[in-house]
């Protein structure tokens, strides 16, 4: 029995550190306002920038061109108010 739990804790830190930490700030970070490169081609859609939350507040990362996924469309990420602050909602695939 001892076994199957060191296992199952094992296998449960290890899962955890794959996971990726979203956090909450207080203010909501300013709108980032940039060129927009040209597409690097036909059948490109733009994906939207953005933030990546770190060392207890986020930063940006530029939007990026990419290939659709087939019969999908790309969501935009957003902010969400809450009682303990401004989350980042990212985008994804629909």
């Amino acid at each position: 029995m001892n076994k199957l739990l060191i296992i199952m804790g094992i296998a449960a830190s290890l899962a955890m550190t794959g996971c990726a930490v979203d956090g909450y700030v207080e203010t909501q970070p300013a709108d980032v306002y940039y060129t927009r490169p040209v597409a690097p081609g036909p059948g490109y859609v733009w994906i939207d920038g953005d933030w990546v939350y770190s060392g207890g507040r986020y930063t940006y990362r530029n939007g990026y061109w990419g290939r659709p996924r087939g019969g999908r469309v790309w969501v935009g990420g957003t902010w969400n108010r809450t009682p303990r602050g401004y989350h980042w909602n990212r985008g994804h695939w629909r």
